[in-house]
């Protein structure tokens, strides 16, 4: 049963992970009608929102794009910086949908940002202290774990929201702003539904094992009474 558990646990990110790297793989190499740069992109939708103070910035790595709230920079990978790609084009303008969001005070955004250092603590001492509490067979020390582990669990829902209000954010400004055509929306929605497959796959597996771990909680109690 365990082993069948851990092999679900390990499918489902791996499965998301390819789904976005196949659908990024296949249209970066379809360029945009508009021609444009995933920078220019950025700068586009940026300007057209009076978002002149957040920068465009190339960073290294592959699919390493992110907004920074803190910089007020859209940070875009090499590849997308440069790129006159759908693909390039759709992340783009998803980070710069973040950018929006922060500039309107998104409620989940704020939400998100609240919970980071709850969920970082969360993410690095629930593991010690279940496995000091399955060690020393002390329930009440797994329990510590799980509620720790509850708050990284809360973050990954908190974060679903806003990774597809910035999509859905992402969607209308390329139509509304020409950055594609009607016939390269199904498209682009493919890759824009691709990524966020990373964050329910992320958020399913923080579910599933934050119900083994109250499964295995509730059976030392019943093994403690």
């Amino acid at each position: 049963m365990f082993l069948v558990y851990f092999i679900i646990i390990l499918i489902i990110p791996l499965w998301a992970q390819l789904r976005v790297k196949g659908a990024y793989k296949k249209y970066s190499k379809v360029e945009s009608s508009s021609f444009l740069s995933g920078r220019e992109v950025a700068r586009k939708i940026l300007d057209s929102n009076g978002l002149y103070d957040v920068s465009v910035e190339e960073t290294p790595g592959e699919l390493s794009d992110h907004y920074d709230p803190r910089s007020k920079v859209v940070r875009l990978s090499t590849n997308n910086y440069h790129g006159h790609s759908l693909a390039a084009a759709a992340i783009a303008a998803h980070e710069v949908g973040h950018a929006i969001q922060d500039q309107q005070e998104y409620s989940f955004l704020r939400i998100r940002h609240a919970l980071v250092p709850v969920a970082n603590i969360g993410s690095n001492f629930s593991w010690i202290f279940i496995l000091i509490g399955l060690i020393a067979g002390l329930s009440n020390f797994v329990l510590l774990g799980i509620i720790a582990m509850a708050a990284a669990v809360l973050f990954q829902f908190v974060t679903l929201p806003v990774e597809f209000n910035a999509s859905n954010r992402a969607m209308d400004e390329v139509v509304s702003l020409g950055i594609i055509n009607n016939g390269e929306e199904r498209d682009t929605k493919k890759v824009l539904n691709a990524a966020a497959l990373t964050y329910v796959a992320a958020a399913a597996v923080a579910v599933l094992e934050l119900i083994r771990l109250i499964l295995i909680y509730t059976g030392m109690q019943r093994d403690e009474n």
